[in-house]
């Protein structure tokens, strides 16, 4: 991934951002649609503007209300030529020169208007934010009602059954280990930057841009484990896999810039693997079985490695440029990559020639994947904009695309496959959609 230059927080209003893309997107009388800041104080200035954009409930949204809660009503631009001007000006990046548009030729057609997951609620108290603009990991659900991300300099749970927000862990200020291991930084650190979360039962792993981890237990006070993985410039930690070793202890996999790749067993604290590779390793996925690992990095070509050896089982070769997203599917043969030339590729490792699915996004890079605990579903996220969600049971023929506006934090399922949680990262309109399995309504609900 592009080295931290400490700039980035300025990229998607530079770029990406909701831009203002002509006069007729303006509120009367107050900002263009989705302008963006990010200034940390954002949240405490007055915005009449804001303060009358409230949360919106699955039956609002069934009256016809906007599920973000925008005002298209008091806009002098319709929701539909806004997506339309949207689609047409959202720059994409990308480090390979054309590769979302060389890419088209191989993306299989899926029929849209697949409706697996119903809108529940948009709610606007925990605005998810984004610190680098090519990391989006950054929501983790643990259950169907509640749902951990980074907000600014500080990791929130938010309950959707309380309707309750709380602050777990604050790194804007000096932040250090309450209990002693080897290898553990007992110094800590201080405004740590926070590049990617993982979050599994009672674990939650925190990694930064200086190759700092931060391990907490969310059942025992303060921070368990502090170590920085690499003291080189190039440090950032692009991804946190949390997983069950075959043994039964729980382990994490951090995935660094540097090209390595650590496994840390927590309950020794320690690290028990150190793998290089000659590229920024940007996503790891462990196979179901503990045997195989995804890997994928700053190379348009990914790897399928043997996670004990480290050896190479067979090169990824499809994509067009570089990789930041990677997933298993439960039954252990099949997984999927998502890449900045705006697909995701489908693989079997019962034949890695060819991908079984070349799945392509509308606006840019596939950043984020996700599958269903039950293999039913699987979730890409786009870097704004859109979620698609595909029925993997059907081969991925089918799709219900989620649409809404702003940069997109993170995706998650809920573990019992309920519900999917969305960080969307916007200066008006950030805030969490939730999504619950879908089912059919009675006449009761409609009233």
């Amino acid at each position: 991934m592009a080295q931290y230059h400490g700039d980035e927080m300025e990229y998607v209003q530079d770029d990406n951002e909701m831009a203002e893309v002509d006069d007729d997107m303006y509120f009367r009388g107050g900002r263009a649609l989705g302008e963006s800041d990010t200034d940390e104080d954002d949240d405490d200035e007055y915005d009449p503007l804001e303060n009358r954009i409230t949360d919106t409930t699955a039956a609002e949204a069934r009256r016809g209300k906007d599920i973000q809660g925008i005002p298209w009503d008091r806009l002098s631009i319709t929701r539909e030529k806004y997506r339309e001007t949207r689609l047409e000006q959202y720059k994409n990046y990308e480090n390979i020169q054309r590769s979302g548009e060389l890419s088209e030729k191989e993306c299989k057609a899926t029929q849209k208007g697949g409706l697996y997951y119903d809108f529940w609620q948009n709610t606007r108290s925990v605005k998810s934010t984004i610190l680098h603009f090519q990391l989006r990991n950054l929501v983790w659900s643990t259950s169907k009602h509640d749902v951990y991300l980074v907000v600014h300099y500080s990791i929130v749970h938010w309950s959707s059954l309380s309707s309750k927000r709380s602050e777990v862990l604050n790194v804007s200020g000096h932040v250090a280990p309450c209990e002693k291991h080897p290898g553990s930084l007992l110094e800590g650190f201080t405004q740590t930057q926070i590049s990617t979360l993982a979050v599994r039962d009672n674990l939650l792993i925190a990694g930064g841009f200086q190759g700092e981890l931060i391990c907490k237990y969310l059942d025992r006070p303060g921070v368990s484990f502090c170590s920085r993985t690499t003291y080189e410039d190039n440090a950032i930690t692009n991804a946190v896999e949390i997983y069950e070793h075959p043994s039964g202890a729980v382990h994490f996999m951090a995935s660094n810039n540097d090209g390595g790749i650590r496994d840390f067993d927590m309950e020794t604290f320690q690290l028990t693997k150190h793998s290089c590779f000659p590229w920024p390793v940007n996503h790891t996925s462990l196979s179901p079985n503990g045997k195989q690992l995804v890997i994928v990095g700053d190379n348009p070509d990914g790897l399928l490695v043997d996670a004990q050896t480290g050896k190479t089982i067979a090169p990824l070769c499809g994509h067009l440029d570089y990789s930041f997203a990677s997933a298993w599917h439960p039954d252990g043969f099949i997984f999927a990559t998502g890449n900045q030339d705006k697909t995701c590729r489908i693989w079997d490792v019962r034949n890695l020639s060819k991908s079984v699915a070349v799945l392509k996004g509308n606006l840019g890079a596939i950043r984020s994947i996700r599958f269903t605990s039950d293999g039913r579903y699987m979730a890409m996220a786009e870097p704004a904009d859109f979620v698609h969600v595909y029925d993997a049971k059907q081969g991925f023929e089918k799709e219900q695309e989620i649409d809404f506006f702003g940069e997109v934090s993170g995706v998650s399922f809920s573990p019992d496959t309920e519900s999917l949680f969305i960080g969307v990262w916007d200066r008006t309109y950030g805030s969490l959609l939730q999504f619950n399995r879908h089912r059919n309504y009675t006449y009761l609900d409609y009233l």
